[in-house]
């Protein structure tokens, strides 16, 4: 094994690890900031690992009348966000899965995650399993397609739909990212991201009333070790979608295939840093936000498509043909 392809394998194991061990202290920060700026002292950045410590000491309960689909949907939902985390450029975009980091891959990996939960709600056989799987299918529909085309709109200058040529591409190139194509497309992403991680104003994570309900209403007749992993998947397709995001559009400080070690060390540290701004925005944000009527979702989202079709148009008006 060459000693690229060793600081490569060593870099996705090292952000799979990461965003395995850092996603339930990112969502712990994030309630974090809520709490102060909302007047509160808060729980503290290691209330989620406490919490999911919990849940997995407590007995496993099976609603009756489920079958395989409800037991498989939360391994297959946390598979997905690690198989994502494994080879999306996070912490290095020389990742030996890097052959297989298409845009297409990864828009694949999230919608099957996100099917696999709304079959488990329907299979439960209740009104607010169906409803959060009705509702959870609906706004998947409309994200998706916007992430395609986002994420598209940055890959036409680059003549490739793979995610780590698009990284290393703006890392080289940084003011790629500096054009009207790619303030459509961040501004497409954001929206999206926030849809699906289902944070305000999309979905509230905290929600106690059933019939505002999309995420949770799928997670109702979840307890024990099954909820743990869908909670400690939930905050892994977070921190997963603010790292891309952040990447995507900042690509400073990511190991490429000149890193060494001393590289790889700095992706990490800098990664860290530009996801934890984003989720302290994010968070902050939704202090001041308040969640949208459900009728009014699919108006947003709608519009965030139009900004990624805006998005591809722009690019393929500004690319300089190749010659």
């Amino acid at each position: 094994m060459s000693g690229t392809t060793a600081i490569g394998t060593v870099g996705a194991v090292v952000q799979v690890g990461a965003v395995a061990v850092g996603a339930p202290l990112l969502a712990g920060m994030m309630r974090q900031v809520r709490a102060r700026l909302e007047g509160r002292r808060g729980a503290g950045v290691l209330q989620p690992w406490r919490d999911l410590r919990k849940l997995v000491g407590k007995e496993r309960i099976r609603p009756e009348g489920t079958t395989v689909v409800f037991a498989a949907a939360p391994a297959v939902l946390a598979g997905t966000v690690l198989a994502i985390a494994a080879i999306v450029p996070v912490v290095t975009a020389n990742s030996p899965l890097d052959s297989v980091g298409d845009l297409f891959a990864v828009v694949g990996l999230l919608l099957l995650g996100t099917v696999a939960l709304a079959l488990a709600g329907l299979d439960t056989g209740t009104a607010f399993g169906g409803m959060g799987a009705s509702r959870a299918i609906t706004i998947a529909a409309l994200v998706e397609p916007t992430v395609l085309l986002a994420i598209f709109a940055l890959s036409v200058p680059v003549h490739s739909s793979n995610l780590g040529a698009i990284v290393t591409a703006a890392a080289v190139h940084p003011g790629s990212v500096a054009t009207p194509a790619a303030a459509l497309a961040f501004a497409a992403l954001c929206i999206v991201v926030i849809a699906e991680t289902g944070r305000l104003p999309i979905d509230n994570p905290t929600t106690h009333l059933e019939l505002t309900m999309i995420h949770e209403a799928s997670t109702l007749e979840y307890a024990g070790p099954q909820l743990a992993l869908v909670e400690w998947a939930s905050m892994m397709r977070l921190t997963v979608l603010l790292a891309l995001l952040a990447n995507l559009f900042l690509p400073l400080g990511i190991a490429t295939v000149d890193s060494d070690v001393a590289g790889l060390v700095g992706g990490v540290v800098v990664v860290v840093v530009k996801v934890t701004v984003l989720a302290i925005v994010l968070a902050g944000a939704e202090v001041f936000m308040a969640k949208l009527r459900l009728f009014r979702v699919p108006e947003l989202l709608a519009g965030s498509f139009v900004l990624g079709l805006l998005a591809v148009t722009v690019s393929y008006f500004l690319t300089t043909p190749a010659t």
